[in-house]
């Protein structure tokens, strides 16, 4: 007993060292967090799941909000936050440390009406332009990954949409179900069938605090077993994201 009293008190002191939990709150990811437009107040999966990690360690919590993941990712070396909710990545993975996964998200193209591309796999190919907001989970697979496609890289998913609209790209990546609800800012779109990754996201905290690392792993496998993360996802009725299983 007096083991696992040390192992929270060690988690608390690297996950909530100013005595609160900093959580990075990206507002890009609508999946995850919804910005109430008259109140600026946030709601959805992600704050549930900060509450609950909150309330677990005995601590206040904190919203520290972002517009970009990419923009949570670079502060993690501001200790401006203790733990956010991103996608696993591997070039993240240098500076932070992620649990395991809690959900899954699949990400494919849209391409134009007339274009002669029509599947996933035929993307990656020369001449094709792909626009992705930079530093997003699946820009950096795709920085990665393509062989022979160029990126063409925007500060948002909104930029991309109008980069596309403007013939400035062959193709939008993104996350499918985001892909779904733009379907009618992009009238000349048409979107490809399969998935070029799974976006898997998980908690994250700055890599040099292994004990804070270790006690999210914990809760997290916690969380996926007990069905928190699926209830929350039916709650805010939120389409295409997946609970890990």
């Amino acid at each position: 007993m007096g083991s696992a009293k040390t192992e929270a008190a060690a988690a608390r002191a690297e996950l909530a060292p100013t005595g609160k939990l900093r959580a990075g709150m990206n507002t890009g990811n609508t999946l995850y967090t919804q910005k109430d437009g008259a109140t600026g107040e946030l709601r959805g999966v992600s704050v549930d799941i900060m509450r609950e990690l909150a309330a677990r360690l005995g601590v206040p919590l904190e919203q520290v909000v972002y517009a970009t993941p990419g923009e949570v990712a670079d502060a993690v070396d501001k200790n401006a936050w203790d733990v956010s909710i991103l996608a696993i990545e591997q070039a993240r993975a240098e500076r932070i440390a992620f649990s395991p996964p809690m959900s899954e998200i699949e990400a494919t193209y849209v391409v134009h009406k007339d274009s002669p591309l029509k599947s996933v796999a035929q993307v990656d190919a020369a001449g094709v332009r792909i626009a992705a907001p930079h530093k997003a989970g699946y820009e950096l697979f795709l920085a990665r990954t393509l062989k022979s496609a160029t990126l063409v890289r925007t500060k948002s998913f909104a930029e991309s949409i109008e980069v596309f609209n403007a013939r400035g790209a062959d193709a939008v990546a993104a996350l499918k179900p985001n892909l779904l609800e733009s379907m009618g800012k992009m009238p000349d779109g048409r979107m490809l069938e399969g998935r070029f990754m799974t976006v898997n996201h998980g908690l994250g905290t700055p890599r040099a605090r292994g004990a804070g690392a270790a006690w999210l792993k914990s809760f997290v496998e916690d969380m996926n077993a007990s069905g928190f993360i699926a209830r929350s996802i039916d709650k805010h009725r939120v389409r295409g994201l997946s609970a890990v299983k």
